[in-house]
């Protein structure tokens, strides 16, 4: 052989190696889903997450139960699980860690999706010490979203899937100063049934704060997501789940007035009409694909100062101020994930960041992407405040650097690898 056909026979080599590794595998298997439910409630008695003018106030009764609800898609050996949480945040760096591994080993789940709804009247779930160091809630908490994900695994069946998206007008930009505030109003429905039309889950994503109830009321609530959520499954008989969007920036905004109870019938009722609409079919040679990204960023904050610290402190409650210095001893760390699921005249996606992304971001990343997609915040942990540049310039709460520390740009460059991320697992990269 040639020196010149041994470099052709070798580049050929490589070439087909690198598409095969690539581009979307071909299958001949149905998508199949499951889905199950945890009660998360904790016992009370202890600080609230949410408000800082409760400070270390303890929670004193419980208005409605919380829960962790998980759907796993899964197609051939590849499963991935998206799992909506009824606390303020999603599980910290190292119980996300826990989760994983307990997944990976116990159901075979290849990725989660852990995401808040950002209620402001779940738990601290930073704190190592509640109600006992020996038996904290955190622990807790992870084996409860651990047993929803391997429930939901070990139900799995040939699934029947449709999505719906419209603009519904519950939410507004509580943060833009000037005209044309940019707002995201999307809501998305996947509905998920069984070949005989049975519920298996729906997915509900929609972008606003459930700060419906006061900072006064001591009692552990889901806020709106709840009472949307109740509505749906009382509707379908399966279960609901809701995956908060980018809305570090947006409030909810019901017709009526400020209602948690308001709030969520409203949202139920624009639910329950795409189902009306949808009709959900069979997604054959189904493929479920994901990534995994991580950043650092430099923080616009001095964590290691005591004189920020004491005012930290004096603002909120202190182990979360603890939990904060040991989350950005080395900058702000954010976490990407995205999940591509296609097959036969079907695809999504589902691209989720680790903090309150402001919903200009989570609007470029739909507009640019190849095929619908679903952003969701709160997603895999929690590094405060991801708003653009041009928030970031207006400063105010959410802009400035006192709860959005990443460096300016640095959400954008998040925003941009999810897009990159979306293209490559559609094979067009």
């Amino acid at each position: 052989m040639s020196r010149s056909r041994g470099a052709s026979w070798v580049a050929a080599v490589f070439l087909a190696t690198l598409a095969a590794t690539a581009a979307p595998q071909d299958s001949a298997t149905d998508l199949m889903a499951g889905a199950a439910s945890a009660n998360i409630t904790p016992p009370t008695g202890y600080p609230m997450w949410g408000y800082g003018d409760r400070h270390d106030l303890p929670s004193v009764g419980v208005t409605d139960a919380l829960y962790a609800k998980a759907l796993v898609l899964q197609a051939g050996d590849d499963k991935v699980a998206l799992v909506g949480l009824d606390l303020g945040r999603s599980p910290t760096r190292p119980s996300m860690a826990t989760i994983r591994a307990a997944v990976l080993e116990w159901a075979g789940v290849d990725a989660v999706m852990v995401v808040g709804s950002h209620t402001h009247h779940g738990p601290v779930i930073e704190t190592e010490s509640w109600p006992s160091p020996e038996e904290p809630y955190a622990r807790t908490l992870e084996q409860r979203i651990i047993d929803a994900i391997v429930e939901a695994a070990s139900a799995v069946v040939p699934a029947f899937v449709a999505l719906d998206q419209r603009d519904v007008q519950l939410n507004r930009n509580r943060h833009w100063e000037g005209d044309d505030p940019p707002l995201d109003s999307g809501l998305s429905t996947l509905h998920v049934t069984t070949s005989a039309g049975s519920a298996i889950a729906t997915l509900v994503n929609y972008a606003a704060h459930p700060t419906m109830l006061d900072s006064e009321h001591m009692e552990f609530s889901a806020d709106y997501p709840g009472h949307m959520m109740r509505a749906v499954e009382a509707e379908t008989g399966g279960v609901c789940l809701f995956m908060q969007g980018a809305a570090g920036d947006l409030s909810a905004l019901p017709a009526g007035g400020r209602s948690a109870e308001g709030m969520g019938a409203q949202l139920a009722t624009e639910v329950l009409a795409a189902l009306g609409e949808m009709r959900t079919a069979s997604v054959a040679d189904a493929r479920v694909a994901f990534r995994e990204d991580d950043f650092q960023f430099a923080s616009r904050v001095n964590f290691a100062s005591p004189l920020i610290l004491a005012l930290y402190s004096e603002a909120f409650y202190p182990e979360i101020v603890e939990a904060a210095v040991h989350e950005f001893a080395d900058g702000v760390r954010p976490h990407l994930t995205t999940v591509y699921v296609s097959g036969a005249d079907f695809e999504i996606a589902f691209a989720g960041v680790s903090g309150e992304l402001f919903c200009d971001l989570g609007l470029r990343l739909k507009a640019r992407a190849p095929m619908p997609t679903l952003v969701f915040g709160y997603c895999n942990g929690h590094q405060l405040y991801f708003p653009t540049i041009e928030a970031a310039a207006m400063g105010g709460y959410g802009g400035d650097s006192t709860v959005a520390p990443i460096a300016v740009g640095g959400p954008e460059e998040m925003v941009d690898r999810a897009l990159i991320r979306l293209f490559q697992m559609r094979g067009d990269l």
